[in-house]
């Protein structure tokens, strides 16, 4: 059809004459998002964060609190400041794979973090969880990892959806020595 002015069109008329029958769906397009999909985005064993971590100074690998079976650091790429992430020290990639040890500690330190994040950061509400392998979307699927993601009740914005940009109000190091200083004082494991 050549060139054309998509203001000519209307979506009827688009979809109809370059790509079959209309349906009642909008489409976001996502381009960046291929990452997620293709090989490669996984970082080899020798390479893997959660195992190069704890080899760190806990302010470099933004750590808060070293256990014995389990450590909790701050999430390098934050869904909401004071994201952490609860991860076991040895490279295991399924909840159903960890030592009963490793269940404990992870499920202790959780809901100790639950508790130090509420106090730092005033939050209403959490999201917990793992997501399990590459396809569950697990951004580093080979190493176990809980997620405790603070909400709160009046922080519903756009930004995300439309600018592809989360609005953090608080750099890492702050949160993390902030999280680290009231998890010392609360006497958390």
């Amino acid at each position: 059809m050549g060139n054309y002015d998509r203001d000519e069109f209307s979506e009827v008329e688009l979809s109809s004459t370059f790509a079959g029958v209309p349906d009642a769906f909008q489409r976001l397009w996502t381009p960046h998002r291929i990452a997620y999909i293709e090989d490669g985005q996984q970082p080899a064993k020798d390479q893997c964060p959660f195992c190069l971590a704890p080899s760190m100074t806990d302010e470099k690998a933004l750590i808060v609190h070293r256990g014995e079976h389990a450590f909790v650091l701050l999430n390098l790429f934050p869904y909401n400041s004071g994201h952490l992430l609860v991860c076991p020290y040895r490279h295991v990639a399924l909840y159903d794979e960890a030592t009963e040890e490793e269940i404990a500690e992870i499920g202790r330190l959780t809901q100790t973090a639950m508790r130090v994040v509420r106090e730092v950061a005033k939050c209403d509400g959490f999201n917990l969880g793992m997501n399990q392998g590459r396809v569950a979307g697990a951004g580093i699927a080979e190493h176990l990892h809980q997620h405790v993601v603070p909400r709160w009740s009046l922080d519903a914005n756009f930004f995300p959806i439309i600018a592809g940009t989360k609005a953090l109000p608080r750099l890492l190091g702050e949160v993390r020595t902030a999280i680290a200083e009231q998890w010392k004082a609360s006497g958390g494991e």
